[in-house]
C-alpha cells in the first residue's frame, strides 16, 4: 500500500501510524525547508498548486491520497484535483468536494446554507462604506474569507465600525455572543458520518482572545449544565448538528464545525465549517482516544468503517494549555500518541507551544499539570 501526503507540516502526527501500517510514503511540499520531509519514504519538492501532486500520484501508482493542509487557501484546487482523480483514475482523495469546500470557505456563504437548512446561526448583516451603521454593541465584524480570528473585530462603538469600514470597505456583521465557543470535529468517508467528542474553547471576550491562547477542555461542560445526564444529553445534540450539517454539506475526510454556547438564552448557535484538520485534534484524540489524521489515512487504504470508530471512543478527560516554550524532549513525532489514562504531549512551533494532557477524569488531568508545574490559574477559559 502506497499513499501520497499532500504538505508536509502535519505528516509527524502520522508518521509513526503509517509505519506500523505497513505504509509505503510519498510527500509532495513547496517549501523545500519544511519539517517532517525526512519521515517519509520519499519526497518531492514542487511549485505550489496541485498539478505536480497530481502527476506525482499518477507517476507513482499510488492506491490514495490524503491532503494535510491546515489552511483554506488551496482548498478549492484541492477538491478539483479530487473531482479529477476520483472520477478519471478511481484514485480516493481524502477531501471534501469543490461544493463543500466553496460554501464551507465563505462565511456569507455558509451563513446562507445554515439558514436555508434552519442550522441556529447569529443573526446577520452586510454592511459597508456609507450605509446605515448597526447601533446595538458589541458588534463583530468578519470578512467573507479568513481563517484564524484574522480580519476579525469586536467594535464597541460607530467609530469602530467606521474604522473598519475604511479599510476593508465591507463587513459580515453579527452580535457579539456572551458565551462558551465550541468545537466538534466530524469524519465523513462514503456517506458516512461520525462526530467526535465536543470541545470547549473557552469564554469569548471583548478583545477577541484567540482559543489558541485559552485553557480548552474535552469533553465539553457547561457551568449552567450541572446534572451529568444533562451534559450527556447537549453533548449528544452537538454531535447530532455536527453530523446533519456534514451530511447535508456532503464533507467527507475531516472537518470542525464551530458552534457558541449563547448564555442569555442557553441556545447552541452554529458559526463556522471547517473542512480541514483542526486545532482541536489532539484534544480530540485525548479524550475520545480517537486520531482524526490516523482515521483519515484509513478513509485511504479503504479499512476505514465508521461502526469500529464509534465502538473504539473512549470518554477521558482532557485539558490543553498554552505555554508558549517549555522545555522538553517530547515535542516530535516519536511521542505524539497518547498511551493509558493519564498521559501527555506537546506540540506546536516556537513561542507558541501547547501541552495536552489526558486524565482519566478531571482529577487527574489536573494532577497531571500540577506535575508538570503549570499554572493553569493565569490562562483565560
Amino acid at each position: 500500500m502506497k499513499l501520497l501526503f499532500i504538505g508536509a507540516r502535519l505528516f509527524d502526527d502520522v508518521a509513526i501510524y503509517t509505519k506500523e501500517k505497513g505504509i509505503n510514503t510519498v510527500i509532495t511540499e513547496s517549501n523545500p525547508h519544511a519539517q517532517n520531509l525526512d519521515l517519509a519514504d520519499s519526497y518531492h519538492i514542487v511549485p505550489r498548486g496541485m498539478e505536480q501532486p497530481k502527476e506525482i500520484a499518477i507517476k507513482e501508482d499510488v492506491d490514495g491520497v490524503v491532503p494535510l493542509i491546515g489552511i483554506d487557501g488551496p482548498l478549492k484546487e484541492l477538491a478539483l484535483l479530487k473531482e479529477e482523480l476520483e472520477r478519471d483514475y478511481s484514485l480516493p482523495v481524502v477531501a471534501s468536494p469543490l461544493e463543500s469546500v466553496s460554501i464551507a470557505g465563505n462565511k456569507v456563504k455558509t451563513k446562507e446554507f445554515l439558514l436555508k437548512n434552519d442550522i441556529k446561526t447569529p443573526e446577520y448583516d452586510l454592511i459597508s462604506s456609507g450605509q446605515k451603521i448597526p447601533k446595538e454593541y458589541p458588534l463583530v465584524l468578519k470578512q467573507a474569507h479568513g481563517q484564524g480570528g484574522k480580519d476579525i473585530k469586536i467594535t464597541l462603538s460607530q467609530e469602530d465600525v467606521h474604522s473598519y469600514l475604511e479599510k476593508y470597505g465591507t463587513a459580515l456583521a453579527e452580535r457579539f455572543i456572551d458565551g462558551i465557543e465550541i468545537s466538534v470535529e466530524i469524519l465523513r468517508w462514503k456517506n458516512h458520518s461520525v462526530p467526535l467528542v465536543p470541545v470547549s474553547k473557552g469564554k469569548t471576550t471583548l478583545d477577541g482572545i484567540h482559543p489558541l491562547e485559552k485553557l480548552k477542555k474535552a469533553p465539553l461542560h457547561i457551568d449552567d449544565i450541572t446534572l451529568e445526564a444533562e451534559t450527556n444529553n447537549y453533548n449528544q445534540a452537538i454531535r447530532n448538528i455536527a453530523s446533519d450539517v456534514a451530511d447535508r454539506l456532503n464533507i467527507e475526510g475531516t472537518a470542525d464545525l464551530d458552534l457558541i454556547f449563547d448564555k442569555s438564552n442557553k441556545n447552541t448557535y452554529v458559526l463556522e465549517i471547517n473542512t480541514r484538520p483542526s486545532g482541536t485534534r489532539y484534544l480530540t484524540a485525548a479524550s475520545s482516544d480517537i486520531n482524526p489524521l490516523h482515521e483519515i489515512v484509513d478513509m485511504a487504504t479503504g479499512s476505514w468503517q465508521n461502526i469500529n470508530v464509534s465502538k473504539r471512543m473512549k470518554d477521558y478527560y482532557a485539558l490543553e494549555i498554552p505555554v508558549g516554550d517549555y522545555f522538553s524532549g517530547k515535542n516530535n513525532y516519536h511521542f505524539r500518541e497518547f498511551h493509558g489514562e493519564n498521559s501527555w504531549i506537546i506540540h506546536g512551533p516556537s513561542n507558541h507551544q501547547r501541552i495536552t494532557i489526558r486524565g482519566k477524569d478531571e482529577k487527574n488531568a489536573l494532577k497531571t499539570a500540577a506535575q508538570l508545574n503549570l499554572n493553569l490559574d493565569n490562562i483565560k477559559n
